[in-house]
């Protein structure tokens, strides 16, 4: 197989469909170790099966949902009893609880429900940092350790600010400040790991063809898990602390 990185292991949290999958997918194509975290357990082994009917070998299920904090613990016994370390991990799991037509103007900063608030940065900020600390002991055991954390451009500060971006009327607050808000542990903790092997950063998938992003959305499915892909397998003088979609930095 071209381009084969043989013995590395990759943890996906949420990677039993969507954006996920694909990761999944484009990391086994290249012949890593796969785990699929799935909140349900029989869905991450259909993931684990379909992946395997395509010829990828190397791709196990694990029943994990990324806010109990104690599969934390179970996913990083299991990642240790199995493999002794951890290579990549992909914070790629998330939740949209707002709802917005994506066809048209709004802003929900006022009318957003505390709850809603609350429930998204549980999933998308706290819980990941939580399982990256979890994980970060293994991670560093790995000769040169991957941390990707699944963005948004939602989340750039910078583009929100521009009047003239194609974002500019669309703004959901509590998902929109969870990206920035995981951008900023993006940072930080690249920040803290200068100096050893291990890179952090921050991807933007793309608006993709999810059942998230929507059948209007310009980019298929396939296109979804290409930046993380790409960033969860950089060389030693690749970049760290950065926020990317492809190829391109974006701003924060």
């Amino acid at each position: 197989m071209a381009n084969r990185i043989s013995e590395k292991v990759a943890f996906i949290t949420g990677a039993n469909k969507g954006i996920g999958l694909e990761t999944a997918r484009g990391l086994g194509q290249l012949g890593l170790t796969v785990v699929i975290g799935s909140r349900d357990e029989a869905r991450g082994r259909a993931a684990a099966e379909k992946l395997r009917s395509e010829g990828i070998e190397g791709v196990e299920a694990l029943r994990f949902d990324v806010t109990r904090a104690e599969d934390h613990t179970e996913a990083a016994r299991h990642l240790e009893g199995r493999f002794g370390r951890l290579d990549v991990l992909v914070n790629n799991a998330g939740v949209h609880l707002e709802n917005a037509d994506y066809e048209g103007s709004f802003n929900t900063t006022s009318t957003v429900a505390m709850e809603t608030l609350r429930g998204t940065f549980e999933t998308n900020f706290f819980s990941i940092v939580a399982l990256t600390r979890a994980l970060l002991p293994l991670i560093r055991k790995a000769p040169a350790g991957r941390i990707v954390n699944v963005s948004s451009i939602l989340g750039s500060l910078t583009v929100h600010s521009d009047p003239a971006s194609p974002i500019y009327d669309h703004k959901a607050f509590a998902y929109d400040a969870s990206k920035t808000a995981l951008n900023a542990f993006t940072v930080h903790l690249a920040g803290e790991l200068r100096g050893t092997k291990i890179k952090v950063n921050s991807a933007h998938p793309g608006w993709v063809q999810t059942e998230m992003g929507g059948a209007a959305a310009p980019l298929p499915l396939s296109e979804g898990g290409k930046t993380s892909v790409r960033l969860a397998t950089l060389p030693d003088d690749g970049p760290t602390g950065g926020y990317f979609h492809f190829g391109d930095r974006l701003p924060w």
